[in-house]
């Protein structure tokens, strides 16, 4: 399927996360799907919200909200007005501001189109606390405003070090490699990073000594922090997951429709003892970093950051609808 491209209004800039137990208040995405294409993307699940596809669509059909700084500034100015213009009065109300929970917000188009960009120059002026989550060197272009910006953390997903096992599972994504060294300029210029080992892929890349890898380079590279979360398979991002499988590692597939066979989430014993190893880890390499992120989800009993039956990232980083313009990009 050819890529394409295309330009939507949105009426709001931000979206306001309505569940109470996440430590952030808002999430801001400038596009609607992702070209990087990870067969796992929980967004993927978001496609039927506007009538797509969570297959090869989500990541060769890219909706560019145009109007997304400005949707922005127009919620802000409004909210300052409100607080007669008591800018940390408004600060507190709002809390954090989340740039990327359903889609990469330097995905290649970002190169050209700059709305993440616009979108952080807005949150910048009125200094409001914002997260930035990528698997992008991109976002290396906006070093300037980041260091300009009043309280900011960058989050780089990485889930495995294997270049190899990321391009089959990622096929649009930079590769690992890219993002420790991305992790590592940003931490020399004094910018909080942190890295979401997230999601972790049984099977794939759920091994002790692949994950002990990947907390010691994070460290090394100058994390602040790292986030661990497992895989949890929607029915539509399932379909799509199980069908890369059968191309790219169909002698894990039936494990795996064993493991999924109750629903979204790993079986219960293999939860535990991930949950025991990941428990480990993250004790072993405590003082190798300086904090946990400020909006890790809590980690249960799957410890991936998620409980089941309880609603992770996928059902709270939503958004509004958008309407649709009628001229080509």
């Amino acid at each position: 399927m050819p890529k394409t491209y295309e330009p939507v209004t949105t009426k709001t800039g931000m979206t306001r996360v309505k569940e109470e137990r996440m430590p952030f208040g808002w999430s801001v995405n400038p596009y609607r799907g992702c070209a990087h294409g990870c067969s796992f993307c929980y967004a993927r699940g978001f496609q039927g919200f506007i009538d797509k596809k969570a297959d090869d669509e989500f990541q060769n059909h890219i909706m560019l909200k145009t109007n997304a700084a400005e949707a922005l500034e127009e919620q802000l100015s409004r909210l300052a007005r409100r607080h007669r213009h008591d800018l940390e009065a408004m600060r507190k109300e709002l809390g954090e501001v989340v740039i990327g929970t359903a889609t990469d917000p330097y995905q290649p188009v970002e190169g050209r189109t700059e709305l993440t960009r616009k979108c952080l120059m807005v949150l910048a002026k009125y200094g409001i606390r914002t997260s930035v989550t990528t698997r992008s060197p991109l976002i290396l272009r906006d070093q300037d405003l980041l260091e300009q910006m009043r309280s900011l953390t960058v989050n780089i997903s990485i889930n495995t070090l294997n270049d190899r096992l990321a391009r089959r599972l990622e096929p649009g994504s930079p590769l690992p490699s890219k993002r420790l060294d991305t992790l590592q300029k940003l931490a020399e210029r004094g910018i909080a990073t942190s890295v979401f080992i997230a999601p972790i892929l049984p099977l794939l890349t759920d091994d002790l000594e692949g994950l002990e890898a990947l907390f010691a380079a994070s460290a090394q590279r100058g994390a602040e922090s790292v986030m661990t979360s497992l895989l949890r398979l929607s029915p539509d991002v399932k379909g799509w997951y199980f069908r890369t499988l059968q191309e790219q590692f169909p002698d894990v597939l039936e494990r795996y429709r064993r493991m999924y066979a109750d629903g979204s989430y790993a079986e219960a014993v293999y939860r535990e003892n991930m949950s025991r190893l990941l428990d480990e880890l993250h004790r072993k390499y405590a003082s190798r970093f300086r904090a946990a992120p400020e909006w890790s989800l809590p980690r249960g009993a799957n410890g991936a950051g998620e409980e089941p039956g309880r609603p992770g990232l996928a059902e709270i980083a939503g958004e509004p609808p958008v309407e649709q313009l009628s001229f080509p990009f």
